[in-house]
């Protein structure tokens, strides 16, 4: 295959005072025509300025002080930007990781495809629309006449980043390169992307530089994988070779970091008998849109009838897709979205939600811990006092709650002399360490994970399940863990709860439902996880040998 991108010892500088001075340090690496190559590492590795450094877009203070970005003879790095802007689209096309944030929100799906012919090509505006509604169809959007004149706002996650593939696709680039396109989605939408992206290049002989660090993503579609560590290239070879016989550490240890999708049986899951902590009675929530400027209302059924038990000292999972209520049942749960029908008993207590007195009552015995370790803490206090926050509210002295949270923070695994320190002085695995401490702050009985571990790297995401388990085991906590990633769910379950449209299909203990999936959509999820039939514990052993 011909050799379409070459880079020779790349070196980019960040600026002063970052943790170290080059973000790319003598990088080399090629793409050949009609292949897929697979850039994984942690965040930090240089993946995403390796396609910066690549279209000319590195942040303001970041530059290439030396090496070579070849594309058909051309040093990319020495181009003026017009040259620049000319081959953006036309010939290297980008899917970047957030569609809502590359999406402008204040014009049409239609109007921003078109702009990339309006910009590069001559076309009468028929013309423009008609080939816009092809490429819509060609990503398979459900409905593109629909999307064509739709706001970014008004479509799904996954849709939103079809129509980001489509503009990227537009003048049908030699190049595509797509960074982390995958991450934020569900695991039937992500598959449908691979699989589209996997046949795009199949049917035009389009070159992919796909940037994740998803090894499930890399087995699922890579014909190549380039290893990168803090800037450095460390190994590069085959999908085989690197996938299954890894040479470098860092590569073994990443691999062995990813949770397999058989289930976890090496702590014995509660008896029968066990206790119920918490369930929940046939829950309804709808959520009612009104409508304006004459167009009809909305209505929105998040739960309905949703009926499930977690034992005292058991995890049970709730999976499902976006949309499915899996947070609106958290919602339900904490008391700040209360069901219009049903009810919740915890600890054999029905739970009514009535007056502020009951709701912080009841805040002391079910905490959360969100998503997003960036946006959940205040960027304006320091750690301690957010950790400390929460008793304090209730009752307990400063200086007592405050000593609660130097415990708390050597319990998640952190220094206590970092509780004078801002969230933006730590790492996000360690934003999710503080955000565990500030939900232990209040010694609850059950603790809700919503998505804990999603946005967080490979390795990172290990050491945060690894703590759940001890904390679970050291404090006789119940989790309610809610996620789409049915990897994580296999190893930290006890019983799994499978949501769809509202409604729980199918229930049971974990090893059961994902050995023996009985409900067609339960089925579906399995069948769509990135790279299931790659055994990564298989690989960790081998290297161990």
């Amino acid at each position: 295959m011909a050799e379409l991108l070459r880079i020779d010892d790349l070196t980019v500088d960040l600026p002063l005072g970052a943790d170290r001075p080059h973000a790319l340090n003598k990088l080399s690496l090629s793409v050949h025509a009609g292949e897929i190559l697979c850039v994984v590492g942690e965040s930090g590795s240089g993946k995403s300025l390796t396609a910066g450094a690549i279209l000319g877009l590195l942040p303001q203070g970041v530059r290439a002080s030396a090496g070579q970005v070849l594309w058909e003879g051309q040093d990319l790095l020495r181009l003026p930007p017009d040259a620049l802007r000319r081959l953006r689209g036309k010939r290297i096309g980008m899917i970047f990781q957030e569609p809502m944030t590359a999406l402008n929100p204040l014009r049409t799906i239609g109007d921003q495809i078109g702009e990339v012919f309006r910009t590069h090509a001559r076309l009468p505006r028929a013309e423009i629309r008609r080939r816009t509604l092809e490429l819509l169809e060609s990503v398979r959007l459900p409905d593109p006449a629909q999307a064509l004149g739709a706001y970014p706002h008004e479509l799904s996650g996954g849709q939103r980043q079809r129509a980001m593939i489509a503009m990227a696709l537009a003048l049908e680039p030699a190049l595509l390169i797509a960074d982390e396109p995958t991450t934020a989605l569900d695991v039937t939408t992500q598959a449908q992307i691979l699989r589209l992206i996997h046949d795009l290049q199949r049917r035009k002989g389009t070159a992919v530089l796909f940037i994740t660090h998803d090894f499930g993503v890399v087995a699922e579609i890579a014909d190549r994988v380039a290893v990168m560590q803090r800037g450095e290239l460390v190994e590069s070879g085959t999908a085989q070779q690197v996938l299954e016989h890894p040479r470098h550490p860092y590569t073994r240890a990443l691999i062995g970091a990813v949770p397999p999708l058989s289930v976890a049986t090496a702590r014995p899951a509660p008896g029968a008998g066990t206790p119920i902590i918490l369930d929940t009675q046939g829950l309804t929530k709808t959520y009612r849109k009104r409508g304006w400027l004459g167009r009809p209302g909305r209505e929105t059924r998040a739960l309905d009838g949703v009926t499930l038990a977690l034992r005292q000292g058991a995890t049970l999972g709730i999976v499902g897709e976006s949309g499915s209520g899996k947070s609106t049942l958290a919602r339900a749960l904490l008391g700040l979205a209360p069901p219009d029908a049903g009810g919740i008993t915890l600890a054999g207590e029905p739970l009514a939600f009535k007056g502020a007195a009951a709701r912080r009552a009841h805040a002391r015995r079910v905490q959360m811990v969100f998503q997003d370790p960036y946006g959940s803490l205040n960027p304006r206090q320091r750690v301690g006092d957010i950790v400390a926050r929460g008793p304090i509210v209730h009752g307990t002295p400063r200086a007592e709650a405050l000593a609660r949270a130097r415990e708390l923070f050597e319990l998640v695994g952190l220094s206590p002399d970092a509780l004078q320190r801002y969230p933006h002085e730590f790492s996000g695995g360690q934003r999710q360490r503080i955000g565990l401490a500030r939900a232990l702050a209040m010694r609850p009985q059950v603790l809700i994970a919503d998505e804990p571990v999603s946005a967080l790297d490979v390795s990172v995401q290990a050491q945060v399940l690894a703590l759940l388990a001890r904390l679970r085991e050291q404090l006789g906590l119940s989790i309610l863990f809610i996620t789409h990633d049915l990897r994580v769910a296999a190893q930290v379950c006890d019983d799994v709860a499978v949501m769809k449209n509202g409604r729980v299909v199918e229930a049971g203990p974990c090893a059961e439902v994902f050995n023996r999936p009985a409900h067609p959509y339960t089925q579906a999820l399995l069948a769509a996880v990135p790279g299931r039939r790659w055994d990564p514990a298989a690989v960790a052993l081998r290297a161990a040998a």
